[in-house]
């Protein structure tokens, strides 16, 4: 069997990231699988870059600067779109020929336009489309923030993004091009990483008839060890230990606020139990005054990347907090649960695939930071088994179960 993932990038990015994880998890288990990428980062030999220079920054240029146009020259949204009206033709690319199955990752700011994606259509191969956020279900928007235009019986139109009160505006008109190309190539198939988005896809205008799987992204559950441990030096050893992170922690959606607040609740009224925390935090901030107003002791770790150094700092602690708006699948859940963590968090978006109330974790009342504050106490008292933790989230997401869902996935649809 010949699998083609083609991707924006190889390894810039969550979506690239997880991708390149499928990939070589599908080579491991015998898939002759390959990855054709705008941009190529790592040596991975199973990834082949393609494009020339120039035409990528063209591409990617012509993209931005038709959104530039229609959101009336603004830069404050500029990357929260997208259009997919420019991008490579790849239908005639060796590996796609040669492909029996076509896998779609992210593949915005230039890398195929939706007409080039209806010509690797027209091949006739299942062509399978990962959704990692909303944009297949909206006309250009990667979140829709609360709004319903893309609802069932809606066109979008008048989008926010733009600063539109135009019922056909770019976002309308994108919203038409994809609902042509997904009506009229039956062989495209859409896969939701939560149920979170197969419920945002029941609900809009494109897809509610579409043929959507629910596969999660594969995670390196391998590399993060459950057993307890105190090894960074600016944590306390007698505290229960909480960790947010995030690539950039005051991004308004990441509710730094919310957890913020929480804390000044449990300093107020549950001071005694405000004594027994002490909160990590890691991430890029551009409002540093935020962290003086937490109330609670406090560690901030600063910006993270390495793999190895989120494991240490999950490690450290027993419980992982998430007060995201919404979360399409969290990855800092996935982590801090595959340490041994026990999450709380909301339950309103992707959190929920991973964290049943008092089982796996513990649900919040949503945006309510009494309800943060309460779960993070009764959590303190009612930690989860960490063992039991980490073999719950890599039978679900470690990328070998991720892998044999797709592997399963291909043969049914190449033996219909």
């Amino acid at each position: 069997m010949k699998v083609v993932i083609i991707s924006t990038s190889d390894n810039k990015g969550g979506a690239a990231i997880v991708a390149t994880r499928l990939l070589n998890q599908l080579t491991q288990a015998g898939i002759e699988a390959r990855m054709l990428a705008m941009h190529k980062y790592s040596d991975n030999p199973l990834v082949i870059q393609y494009g020339n220079n120039l035409k990528k920054k063209l591409l990617f240029l012509a993209e931005r600067a038709h959104i530039f146009v229609n959101n009336q020259f603004s830069r404050e949204n500029l990357f929260k779109v997208s259009t997919a009206r420019f991008g490579f033709d790849l239908s005639r690319h060796p590996l796609i020929l040669g492909a029996d199955v076509i896998i779609l990752n992210w593949i915005n700011q230039g890398a195929l336009s939706l007409k080039s994606i209806e010509r690797i259509c027209k091949l006739g191969k299942p062509v399978l489309w990962i959704m990692h956020d909303m944009w297949q279900a909206t006309g250009i928007c990667h979140h829709s923030l609360g709004c319903k235009r893309y609802f069932s019986g809606m066109t979008c139109g008048r989008c926010n993004f733009l600063q539109s009160h135009n019922e056909t505006d770019l976002s309308h008109s994108i919203l038409l091009r994809k609902k042509s190309l997904y009506t009229e190539n039956k062989n495209l198939l859409f896969i939701a990483i939560s149920n979170w988005i197969k419920s945002v896809c029941d609900e809009s205008e494109l897809l509610s008839s579409a043929s959507i799987h629910c596969i999660p992204n594969a995670f390196p559950i391998n590399e993060f060890d459950y057993k307890r441990e105190h090894t960074i030096k600016s944590i306390p050893t007698d505290k229960c230990v909480i960790v947010m992170g995030a690539a950039r922690l005051d991004m308004p959606i990441k509710g730094l606020d919310i957890l913020i607040e929480a804390t000044k609740i449990l300093a107020t009224t549950h001071s005694e139990e405000a004594t027994r925390f002490h909160l990590v935090t890691y991430g890029d901030i551009r409002n540093m005054h935020l962290l003086n107003q937490i109330a609670i002791s406090h560690t901030h770790l600063g910006p993270v990347s390495r793999q190895e150094d989120i494991a240490e700092i999950y490690r450290n602690g027993d419980i992982v907090v998430s007060t995201s708006m919404f979360e399409t699948l969290p990855t800092t859940i996935i982590e801090g649960a595959a340490s041994g963590c026990t999450p709380v968090t909301f339950g309103n978006s992707g959190q929920t695939d991973i964290v049943t109330d008092g089982s796996t974790g513990y649900i919040a009342d949503y945006l309510s930071a009494e309800s943060i504050a309460s779960k993070l106490i009764y959590a303190s008292h009612n930690l989860i088994n960490r063992e039991y933790l980490h073999k719950y989230i890599e039978d679900r997401y470690s990328a070998r179960a991720v892998a044999m869902q797709y592997n399963t996935l291909f043969k049914t649809l190449l033996h219909k």
